[in-house]
């Protein structure tokens, strides 16, 4: 009796966990269609307000570049991606600094980065796949190709974080093996030596133009 009472626990403890791990397995699966969904809603998003404004790039660059910042804000933390930029630099930055330095890498990276897509011709962009971060169901990464005119495959990754109000936002996004973010932030760190530690002159003088094959993660 003692034995069958035994096992009876057993198996109520086996079906509890069981439950449990298949309560977390549809949970994620949940988190990875909803991040998977937000990515590929807003690049639709985009890439009809792109081609609606496309017309402005030239004639009206002002309106152009505040309607697609506007577009592509509502996915990208500029601000959470130009202070990992600047990594440890951050701290010896005062707020105002920081905040203009913000602004000035949010401003280069999207002036440099639109035109190439302009000048580069028609294109399309698909959402291949979405995966939670191993270590964390607050990160995912989500899986793109871009499709040129021509047909060459370009691949894309973004790197998402959930943020405490319940949004999937971009922090960092990898192109061709290339960790763009870590890129800049080399960058930043050889221009806070070339400029002798003044943070003024490295905003002052920055722009995101990177060697993307010297930057290729190895």
């Amino acid at each position: 009796m003692r034995e069958f009472i035994g096992m009876a626990r057993l198996q109520c403890i086996a079906a509890v966990i069981l439950l449990f791990i298949s309560g977390m397995s549809v949970a994620s699966e949940s988190a990875v269609e909803a991040v998977r969904q937000v990515v590929a809603q807003n690049v639709e998003e985009v890439l009809a307000k792109y081609e609606q404004e496309k017309p402005f790039f030239e004639t009206d660059p002002k309106r152009f570049y505040l309607n697609m910042d506007a577009a592509l804000s509502q996915i990208v933390d500029f601000r959470r991606i130009a202070a990992r930029v600047m990594g440890k630099y951050a701290r010896k930055a005062t707020k105002t600094q920081r905040g203009r330095f913000s602004t000035v890498f949010k401003s280069s990276l999207f002036e440099t980065y639109t035109k190439t897509l302009v000048e580069s011709g028609s294109f399309k962009i698909n959402v291949v796949k979405a995966a939670l971060n191993s270590r964390s169901d607050k990160r995912a990464s989500v899986d793109l190709s871009v499709v040129s005119e021509s047909g060459n495959v370009y691949p894309v990754t973004y790197s998402m974080y959930f943020t405490k109000d319940g949004q999937w936002l971009m922090e960092n996004v990898i192109v061709f093996g290339v960790n763009v973010g870590l890129a800049f932030k080399d960058k930043f760190e050889a221009q806070f030596r070339v400029h002798k530690g003044d943070i003024d002159a490295v905003i002052d003088n920055w722009s995101v133009n990177i060697d993307l094959k010297s930057a290729q993660e190895g």
